[in-house]
């Protein structure tokens, strides 16, 4: 019936119908035989005895026949059953036509098309294997399938109309089935012919069947075939397009064919249907080219709209209600959307995630659409976008919460209206919600919304003014940019429907600066100071209009009366005036101020710090008045005359803080105004802004910069600690003030152009560093001290830093050194912490231990006796100095000219930038740059609402971005260069000079150490700056250049342009070359990061051997300090630790330097006195060990982590480099387990508990795989890295043992987990043992307890019955005897000794 001949569809159609007609009559008139039920067929036919023979026994009913026989013996005895016959190849007739008469019934038929019923006389698996059908394996003999085949697609049209029997079997489906993953096709082409012929007749759901099935029953050779009638059934039946799409990706195509098929389905796309878009766009991405995979995504981002396929909510809503009335009938046809947009969304997700062209594709089809209105919006994710955000701003990594602030921040662009309030209501709730991270990211979010879009912002300006509510949770730089956003709705142009929001400001800020609490009226002074400077905004942008004189007029009259409260509510506290003073000079510096309301700064505020401040030389205090002798000091005024003026310091301290015992005295008059000398430097500060801006020079008060101070003899000496507490108290609060003023000073005239007020500058620097050396003398004997405040943005005014902690005396008893937690967490309570610093900074900056406080053995003993104090851990207390003060860097020699009465020069003063002067420059510059450039990636935010912040004295810094401060950095670049060049030489000339020798005659330890500090912090702000995260964005690429090409230069001057990796090497080069010079080795450890830095920028893989060679080279070095000992402390070992990481991972071959270092430097080591170093290493020493040590097992560990597990598919070769490698590894691992004989400290045992454990772990799942397929080829080399790795397991064991002798929960801790991780080891090599047939060769056995040295536990004897010690042992052996053929050799993996391999106690 079906021929070769490809019939046309109308002779296919009209010739399976009149088939399907005649065989259905035929069937009628033919009696049916008469069949009992769930009987066994016998007769004589040729068709049954030859079944019979081969192993199968008919049923009949509804029971399976019977398969006594294994399946393929059963088709290999039919098979030559009907070869040996007589009667052959007559048989085969025989056989086929009781076949036929067989299943003319229909029962019968249904049994043969089911899988067979196997017999059993016992059960030898407890799996339930799956046996064929009668058919299925009559199929699979050669002489038989072509029959067998004619004679089912002759069945078949009987049941093309059928519907699934009452059984709940469909026939059609069944006889499908039997054609699917045949081992051999007689005729493949035949086959299929036959199949798509009946594709064209069958109905839709057979056809659908049909079609889905094709993969699995026709062969490759018919691919091109199929899948060309599949496409032109495609144009003509769109009901059949997804299961031909579907087929057609499981199919092997000619592209061209694909890509026509592809066209077709992209024309069609815009009427399919939601359920069907799915497979379609699976089909279209799976048929994308890397050529073609631009044009396709765009393409199909344009005709793919899903709003048009999910209903809106109105409609939605419509149906819904006819639903409940009962007028639908789809059961949930809404659910049913969501879930075809949720299908569609992971195909393109996991077509995105898995295939890159589509992904470079898809990216690039969005960075190519120019209209905003050409991007996909889907309104229906809107509240998952939001969930996401909120949940993104929730996390702790910086770059995952700025990510949701993009989210927000498009969302709101994006969306129209009702979303918008949705975003800016999420926005306001993070706000309230007492997070810093959260708070602030939010705050900037809105921040950058009202730039982007005022008037929609607008709208919504009463969620945002809900804020005020909760203004008790927010820190100051919050508070200041929440006020900044509502100045900004409530008075930018258009503010007229804005007047609500001015009202409840004024409302607030009124409140606020009435409160007598210092942290209610802080909120009022910031909001008061922001909200003017946006009216000043407001009237600079209305100021060009026809009535903008009136306007600005009016505005100016408010302003003023709002700055009149703002003094007028703080005068009574210095520390809000001093806020006050503060926060209106930051306006001011900004610029925003109308010259109306400078001229009234000037003429009310400004003209009275004379007043306050300043009095006259001639008018000197008497001494009967005082209880110091009070004297005009650090006056720069060569001619002492009396006609000068002085800043009236120490007399208003006095009267401030004198006790009631000091003395009755007589200061100034009483309705004399007095103010807090606390508000000098921040009125100050904000005189010379005013008259800045108002004069553009600061001639008027040029005179500031060269008066003196009334104070008294600060520098004591000796009797320094026979002063009372109160007199010492009052003298460092004196040296603060004194030290503040000066730095005001220094912002004030940095930035002046004559050489003459250049050297006075630096006088005034020279004068900061006398008076710190001097003020860390006092604090060293005032413990307790707390000094006044210099930066007044506080929550409270107990805010300041509490300083005890600080402060390390000799004197201290050794049973103080318990009470120093608690003393340091009750002093913590504060509302502010010291630890902000980095680990290095604190480190480096704290004169403890050794590092820091040999030095100081040159002067007398009773100064060593002395208490050291860092002043590092008082930054908060001293003023804020300004980007622009570094401008100094660029000064060399300078001149002070000396005149006469006559302005004549007298004489010629040189001055210069001392190394102190530089190192305070340096520590400032490099602790701005921290603050302001620390890689995003290592911060991570805390949900504990922290008491105080990181930024305080960064205020000044933060009103810039970090895109501004790197632009001016690249302005001290060259100074910068030039001093680090300086380092460089000082040091080449020193060692030169010495010989060599570190502490040498002519070494001035004092020098080398400001020299040393200095060389460091140059280093530290050249890796701060080159590891700035911001150079990665295209927008500050030209900063990095420009930073580059300075080093570059350096060594290379020219006027051409050099590419960008020329100036990478030139600028590495020129880094490198200072490792000659480097001091100390933690300027080592900082100049070996920052060429990483560069070289990770720069992608040089030749850098890498460089890096290495250079790690070793400072690993190798002996580090003395100038005094004759060696660098030691826990800051030289967290420097070794870091040096050590950089070395291993720089390295080619980690293994051989683990073994180099273990196998010949730590040796050195054994037998040697308690100060003595390896060799090899210098850095090696008993006390660097553990370091050492620590990360050659963590390196170790994370090698072998990092090398992929073999698998048995990979090449011979491979193998063996794998099992050399870990042959290397597991032999370094044993070296380093026996180190612990010798150096058994605690450190050592824990490092060795920790890491041991996880290599046992990565050795079984990433090794044992390499083993078992490894074991028959290669059985010495693994016999023998078993054999290694089985000494360290035991000794591992013994580790165990001793942590358990000695009751130590450091080390118990970690003894759990890795008994189980041995005993996993035992198992799974048994396992391996019996994957290679050498089961025979695992023996169980108990493995007695002993300690580091290997010498058995006797005291644990007794407990050996007890089954809480007392588990069994287990012990894998191998032995030499040689097994069985098919099995491995086996040798003795743990050796003779008599407690076996493994244990698990």
């Amino acid at each position: 019936m079906f021929g070769k001949r490809r019939l046309s569809r109308s002779e296919d159609r009209r010739s399976l119908t009149d088939d399907y007609t005649t065989k259905k009559n035929e069937a009628s008139k033919k009696p049916r035989k008469s069949i009992g039920q769930n009987e066994i067929v016998e007769n004589d036919s040729t068709f049954v005895k030859l079944l019979k023979t081969a192993g199968v026994t008919l049923k009949t009913g509804e029971k399976q026949n019977q398969l006594a026989v294994d399946q393929v013996i059963f088709q290999k005895k039919l098979s030559q059953a009907l070869r040996k016959h007589s009667s052959y190849p007559k048989a085969v007739e025989e056989f086929i036509g009781g076949l036929e008469s067989y299943i003319e019934d229909r029962d019968c038929f249904r049994n043969c098309l089911l899988s067979c019923e196997r017999l059993q006389e016992e059960e030898t698996s407890m799996v339930t294997p799956y046996y064929k059908s009668l058919i299925k394996l009559l199929l699979g003999i050669d002489n038989l399938q072509p029959a067998i085949i004619r004679i089912l697609f002759e069945k078949l049209p009987e049941f093309l109309y059928e519907s699934t029997n009452n059984d709940g079997l469909n026939m059609p489906r069944l006889i499908i089935n039997q054609f699917k993953w045949l081992d051999r096709i007689i005729d493949g082409k035949d086959l299929t012919t036959k199949i798509m012929q009946l594709i064209s007749i069958a109905p839709v759901t057979l056809q659908h069947d049909l079609i889905t099935s094709l993969p699995e029953i026709i062969g490759d050779s018919q691919h091109g075939d199929v899948a060309g009638e599949l496409s032109d059934l495609l144009v003509k039946n769109t009901m059949l397009t997804v299961p031909i799409l579907d087929v057609l990706s499981s199919l092997r195509l000619d592209p061209k064919l694909l890509s026509k098929v592809r066209h077709l389905v992209m024309t069609k796309l815009s009427a399919v249907t939601l359920e069907n878009l799915p497979v379609i766009i699976k089909f279209i991405l799976h048929a994308v080219t890397v050529t073609d995979a631009l044009e396709v995504i765009s393409e199909l981002r344009k005709k793919l709209d899903l709003e048009y396929c999910i209903l809106p909510p109105q409609l939605q809503t419509s149906q819904s209600k006819l639903k409940n009335k009962g007028l639908m009938s789809s059961g949930n046809q809404e659910n049913s959307h969501q879930d075809c947009v949720s299908l569609l969304f992971d195909v393109i997700k996991s077509a995105v995630r898995y295939e890159r062209a589509i992904s470079e594709a898809w990216i690039k089809a969005i960075e190519n659409i120019d209209s905003v209105s050409d991007h996909k919006v889907l309104r229906d994710v809107f509240p998952s976008i939001l969930s996401l955000a909120q949940s993104l701003l929730h996390s702790t990594e910086q770059s995952v919460i700025s990510f949701g602030s993009l989210l927000y921040k498009y969302a709101f662009v994006s969306f129209d209206t009702y979303y918008q309030q949705e975003v800016i209501g999420a926005l306001v709730t993070h706000v309230c919600s007492g997070n810093d991270a959260e708070v602030d990211i939010a705050l900037e979010v809105l921040s950058e919304l009202v730039v982007l879009n005022l008037s929609a912002v607008r709208l919504y300006a009463v969620f945002v003014k809900g804020i005020l509510d909760y203004l008790d949770n927010l820190t100051p730089s919050q508070i200041r940019k929440l006020f900044h956003i509502l100045s900004t709705l409530a008075f930018s142009k258009g503010h007229e429907d804005s007047s609500h929001i001015q009202d409840d400001m004024y409302l607030v800020i009124r409140k606020q600066l009435s409160s007598t609490v210092f942290k209610y009226k802080l909120i009022g002074i910031i909001g008061a100071i922001t909200m003017v400077g946006s009216m000043a905004a407001d009237s600079d942008a209305s100021g060009s209009t026809s009535d903008g004189t009136e306007l600005s007029s009016e505005r100016c009259k408010q302003m003023t009366s709002l700055l009149q409260l703002v003094h007028s509510c703080s005068e009574q506290s210095p520390q809000a005036s001093a806020l006050y003073y503060d926060e209106f000079a930051s306006l001011i510096a900004k610029g925003k101020l109308p010259p109306k309301t400078l001229e009234w700064i000037e003429q009310t505020i400004c003209n009275d710090f004379q007043d306050a401040f300043v009095v006259d030389l001639s008018a000197l205090p008497k001494v009967s008045d005082y209880p110091f002798p009070v004297k005009a000091l650090y006056g720069l005024d060569e001619d002492e005359s009396q006609d000068g003026i002085a800043i009236n310091l120490l007399p208003l301290l006095l009267h401030q803080n004198l006790k009631s015992d000091m003395g009755a005295m007589t200061f100034q008059d009483q309705d004399q105004k007095l103010v807090s000398p606390v508000c000098l430097s921040p009125y100050f500060r904000l005189l010379r802004l005013c008259v800045e801006k108002q004069h553009g020079d600061l001639e008027e008060i040029d005179g500031l910069l060269d008066c003196p101070l009334y104070l008294t003899d600060l520098d004591l000496g000796e009797k320094l600690a026979s002063l009372s507490v109160q007199e010492r108290s009052f003298r460092c609060s004196l040296l603060f003030l004194v030290i503040n003023w000066f730095r005001e000073i220094v912002n004030a005239f940095c930035q002046q152009k004559s050489a003459e007020m250049k050297g006075k500058v630096l006088i005034r620097l020279r004068h900061i560093t006398e008076l710190q050396t001097l003020l860390e003398n006092y604090l060293a004997v005032t413990p307790d001290y707390i000094p006044l405040l210099a930066n007044f943005d506080l929550e409270t005014l107990d805010g300041g830093p509490h300083t005890s902690a600080a402060v390390s005396v000799k004197n201290k008893k050794k049973g103080e050194k318990a009470q120093g937690g608690k003393k340091r967490k009750a002093d913590g309570g504060k509302s502010f912490s010291l630890e902000r610093h980095s680990k290095e900074d604190s480190s480096e900056c704290e004169h403890s231990q050794s590092d820091k406080s040999q030095p100081e053995k040159e002067f007398t003993e009773k100064e060593e006796e002395k208490a050291s104090v860092s002043l590092q851990n008082y930054t908060t207390f001293f003023r804020e100095l300004d980007l622009e003060v570094f401008s100094v860097l660029h000064c060399g020699l300078l001149t002070k000219s000396l005149l006469d009465t006559e302005m004549h020069t007298e004489a010629i003063e040189v001055v210069q930038l001392g190394p102190p002067e530089l190192l305070l420059l340096l520590n400032d510059l490099s602790q701005k740059l921290e603050n302001m450039f620390v890689p995003t990636a290592t911060k991570r935010i805390s949900f504990l609402k922290s008491k105080g912040s990181r930024n305080i004295g960064f205020s000044h810094l933060h009103q810039r971005s970090a895109q501004e401060v790197a632009h001016y950095l690249m302005l001290l670049l060259t100074p910068l260069c030039n001093h680090l060049e300086n380092m460089h030489n000082y040091f080449q000339c020193l060692a030169t000079e010495n010989h060599g020798v570190i502490d040498g005659p002519v070494v001035k330890i004092q020098e080398h150490q400001i020299m040393s500090s200095c060389y460091q912090r140059l280093l530290q702000i050249f890796l701060s700056l080159f590891a700035w995260s911001g150079f990665s964005q295209p927008e500050n690429r030209n900063l990095m250049l420009m930073a580059l090409k300075v080093l570059a230069n350096r060594l290379k001057q020219g006027d051409h342009e050099m590419p960008l990796g020329e100036l990478f090497s030139q600028s590495f080069h020129y880094l490198q070359n200072f490792h000659h010079s480097v001091p100390t080795f933690q300027c080592a450890v900082y100049l070996i990061r920052l060429l990483i830095v560069i070289s990770e920028k720069s992608a040089a893989s030749q850098n890498k051997e460089k890096l290495a060679s250079l790690a070793r080279q400072f690993l190798c070095q002996v580090w003395i300090q100038p005094n004759g000992e060696r660098e030691k402390g826990s800051s030289f070992n967290d420097q070794l630790h870091t040096l050590l990481c950089i070395y291993m991972e720089q390295a080619d071959s980690v293994l051989k330097l683990i073994e180099e270092i273990a196998g010949t430097g730590v040796p050195e080591l054994i037998g040697s006195s308690k100060d003595a170093a390896s060799s090899s290493f210098p850095t090696l020493t008993r006390q660097t060990f553990v370091v050492f040590f620590r990360v050659m097992m963590t390196e170790l560990e994370k090698s072998v982590r990092n090398l992929q597990a073999g698998t048995a598919a990979d090449l011979p070769k491979v193998h063996e480099e794998k099992l050399l490698y870990w042959s290397m590894a597991v032999r370094d691992f044993n070296i380093l387990i026996n180190l612990v004989k010798v150096f058994d400290s605690r450190p050592v045992l824990n490092v060795c508990l920790k890491y041991g454990r996880l290599f046992v772990e990565t050795f079984l799942k990433q090794c044992m795989p390499l083993l078992d397929f490894s074991f028959r080829k290669h059985r010495e080399d693994v016999l023998s890295l078993l054999k290694t790795f089985q000494l360290s397991t035991r000794q591992l064991h013994h580790m165990c043992g001793h942590s358990k002798i000695h009751q130590d929960t450091s080390l118990t801790n970690h003894v759990p987990l890795l008994k189980k991780t041995l005993e996993l080891f035992v198992y799974r090599v048994k396992a391996m043992l019996i994957l290679n047939n050498c089961q025979e060769a695992f023996w169980l056995g108990n493995l007695k307890n002993r300690d580091l040295q290997g010498e058995e536990i006797l005291s644990q004897q007794s407990q050996e019955s007890s089954t809480d010690e007392n588990q069994e042992e287990v012990t894998s052996q191998v032995s030499k005897q040689e097994t069985e053929e098919g099995s491995a050799d086996e040798a003795s993996i743990g050796g003779n000794e008599d407690d076996g391999n493994e244990s698990d106690d």
